[in-house]
């Protein structure tokens, strides 16, 4: 029970960070490709800019997350990358190719992107570290090396 509530408290966390970056942004990409900024330059700009400022949020509040900045940053980087070339892919295909409106390619991207983002961030990028496990005394692995690697420690 304690596993769900920790969820959702992060999911509507997330919601949160996500809808008000997501419209601040959405407004802005709006502005900038109606005043002649291509939607995919206007798309690359907006989203740089919303990766980096969801990742202190998402990383301080949403999660809770204590691990190391730059490993941490490097993953993040890497499941916004892959969701930027979504997001620019889908733009290319449905947009210019097939010619739907790119506010609602945008738009439906938004909210397609959020939710990939929201499982790889909570499973993979912020993840809690696993409890160490302490093997019993009388187990075959402290039998046989003679150790218990969660309370062994080195000189």
């Amino acid at each position: 029970m304690q596993l769900i509530g920790n969820i959702s408290r992060q999911a509507m966390r997330f919601g949160i960070v996500g809808l008000a970056s997501n419209v601040v942004l959405y407004l802005l990409y709006l502005l900038f490709t109606t005043a002649g900024m291509g939607h995919k330059t206007a798309m690359t700009l907006l989203f740089a800019i919303g990766t980096l400022q969801t990742f202190v949020f998402n990383k301080r509040w949403t999660f809770g997350h204590q691990g190391l900045l730059h490993a941490t940053f490097v993953k993040y980087l890497s499941i916004y990358s892959l969701a930027y070339l979504l997001n620019l892919t889908a733009l290319m295909v449905f947009a210019d190719h097939l010619g739907f409106p790119h506010q609602i390619v945008q738009g439906v991207m938004v909210v397609t992107l959020a939710l990939m983002l929201f499982l790889l961030q909570r499973y993979w990028v912020f993840r809690a570290p696993e409890p160490a496990y302490s093997y019993p005394q009388n187990s075959l692995y402290f039998k046989t090396c003679g150790t218990n690697r969660s309370t062994h420690h080195r000189a």
